[in-house]
């Protein structure tokens, strides 16, 4: 049984939602955010990112960086550009990109249901990033950003969602990347029970995005019960921030690979051995996108192939041999380039889909990187498979677009 909980959220006032809403804080360096913040004193990247108002040599990991957040908030709180509600709400958050709609309930999602495995991750975590978060949440006492959890559809929760996106949303705007953001306030108390009701019903929640945020929120929720000896399980640590998405609505976008070197191979080397387990095309300039599973794009000298990986080379029945972020590795990235370790390795980079094959072909030509490999995407299917079974994937293996925005909502510790 899935727990969905309604909470008093923190968010901007109306005509200031604009120049709050930012991107989240690991879609970029933090020189980046400190451009994309410019003088826009409102911007949330300076709570989710408050190293860009300190000197440029400081650790970014430094107990001021987060105490920087907390005291950024607060000036936003009382300068009255956020506000709390006094009730206790569901809200529906609304993207559209290229004319494609994703509806998503934004509650809290419960510490016991992660401990639980009631929401199913698929990747690993790294422990520095995860204390990272941990830490923020810690010392500003609250989950500034909302994780991107998914759900199997339902119809009921549907014709919910399309009845109050029917009405006029609380926030309205689009941002520079073209991106429509609609956000709704859900006060009605009917409503707000029959959504948590139908969540009750679920066995499962899905991590799409956002796993060291979500096993940070969790940790520091179950750091504050063992430090309460009146705890109740009632308390708002026990809960975190989540924008749920049904499955059907969400879009993998691919995410490539770029290698450094050719591990001391020639040109026909290189073709030669992956040969050995592909079938291999060459067309020549013409940018190559992957159109099926095990179907690869590599970019090399200026030159477009398309690779086809032959029979006995992957394991469809497998929810990992099946995808083909294992078969590169296994038969490419291992074998032929020495890469064993996709978190560690320093000769590989990942580029994510929404930059496109022209970012590949960029990377290659500057000399930066010698080959590019595109690769078809994971399909929302494939990843509640390997969900479901306990697996993990390989790193880097998804990349949703849209991104959420963040500073919409604010869920309190308190």
């Amino acid at each position: 049984m899935a727990t969905l909980k309604a909470f008093k959220g923190i968010r901007p006032i109306k005509d200031k939602v604009s120049l709050v809403a930012s991107r989240p804080y690991d879609v970029m360096t933090s020189e980046e955010a400190k451009i994309e913040a410019g003088d826009n004193v409102y911007s949330f990247l300076h709570v989710v990112k408050p190293e860009i108002d300190l000197p440029e040599d400081m650790d970014h990991y430094s107990p001021l960086v987060y105490q920087k957040a907390k005291d950024n908030f607060a000036k936003l709180m009382k300068d009255g550009i956020f506000f709390q509600d006094q009730e206790e709400c569901l809200y529906i958050y609304q993207l559209t990109m290229n004319g494609r709609k994703q509806t998503g309930i934004v509650g809290c999602a419960s510490v016991d249901d992660y401990f639980n495995n009631v929401i199913k991750k698929h990747e690993l975590t790294r422990p520095d990033k995860e204390e990272d978060r941990k830490n923020h949440v810690r010392v500003a006492n609250m989950n500034a950003e909302p994780v991107f959890f998914a759900y199997l559809h339902q119809k009921e929760l549907d014709a919910i969602a399309n009845k109050i996106t029917a009405g006029a949303p609380e926030y309205d705007f689009t941002t520079e990347d073209d991106i429509h953001h609609s956000f709704w306030v859900v006060k009605d108390a009917d409503t707000i029970k029959n959504i948590i009701d139908l969540f009750a019903k679920m066995p499962a929640t899905y991590v799409a995005d956002g796993h060291h945020r979500t096993a940070a929120a969790a940790l520091v929720g179950k750091e504050r019960r063992d430090l309460n000896p009146n705890h109740t399980g009632k308390e708002e640590y026990n809960f975190f921030l989540a924008v749920h998405f049904p499955d059907n609505q969400l879009q993998i976008m691919d995410y490539n690979r770029v290698v450094k070197d050719m591990n001391g191979l020639n040109e026909m080397q290189l073709l030669d051995k992956i040969a050995e387990n592909f079938e291999l095309e060459n067309l020549e300039d013409e940018q190559y996108r992957p159109n099926a599973l095990h179907n690869f794009g590599m970019y090399l000298n200026g030159q477009w192939y398309s690779l086809t990986a032959k029979p006995g080379t992957y394991d469809d029945s497998d929810p990992i041999g099946v995808l083909d972020v294992t078969i590169l590795s296994e038969k490419i990235l291992a074998p032929i380039f020495n890469i064993i370790d996709l978190r560690t390795d320093k000769r590989i980079d990942f580029v994510g889909g929404l930059r496109g094959l022209g970012e590949l072909e960029k990377r290659v030509d500057s000399g930066e990187m010698k080959v590019a490999f595109a690769l078809y995407p994971v399909t929302m299917k494939q990843l509640i498979d390997i969900a479901d079974t306990d697996n993990i994937m390989p790193p880097k293996t998804t990349w949703f677009e849209p991104k959420l925005r963040s500073g919409l909502v604010v869920h309190s510790l308190e």
